[in-house]
């Protein structure tokens, strides 16, 4: 089992308790960084919560949340450290494991059925990332943009 960071704003409030539940009733540990209702707030500051504990490796991965999936995505990749993936659908959940190591997973309410986000968070936690020695060539350039900064 694992231990998961989970963040969303107000646009992704009830899939984030749904799938909280979900995780929990799966005997994972989740760490909610918020929100805690339907009431405004600002998506970076949801993000920066949950992508700070996964930089810190205080959680083992995490899950952000919003209406397209796409502000709280941008908002976390700029945490040091992230790789936080955008995706719609379980082929992009498997391949973003597989081939780009993302220790961050985002979804939107809006744009995506929350039974086909269970299946993307399914598919997010159960593939390893196993494409090798080339796909680790390219992860180790990401970091260096980051250094670079």
């Amino acid at each position: 089992m694992m231990k998961i960071g989970m963040a969303c704003d107000h646009g992704a409030y009830t899939y984030k308790e749904e799938i909280k539940q979900m995780l929990i009733d799966e005997g994972h540990e989740v760490v909610d960084c918020g929100c805690h209702d339907t009431n405004s707030v600002d998506y970076p500051d949801m993000a920066k919560a949950c992508a700070d504990l996964v930089a810190n490796k205080e959680v083992d991965k995490g899950i952000v949340m919003c209406g397209t999936g796409i502000g709280i995505s941008i908002a976390a990749n700029k945490v040091k450290g992230i790789r936080c993936a955008l995706c719609t659908d379980v082929t992009m959940a498997r391949l973003t494991r597989e081939h780009n190591d993302a220790n961050m997973l985002s979804m939107g309410q809006r744009t995506t059925g929350i039974e086909t986000c269970k299946d993307i968070v399914h598919t997010f936690l159960n593939t390893p990332f196993s494409e090798g020695e080339r796909h680790k060539g390219r992860i180790a350039k990401i970091s260096a943009i980051e250094d670079a900064q």
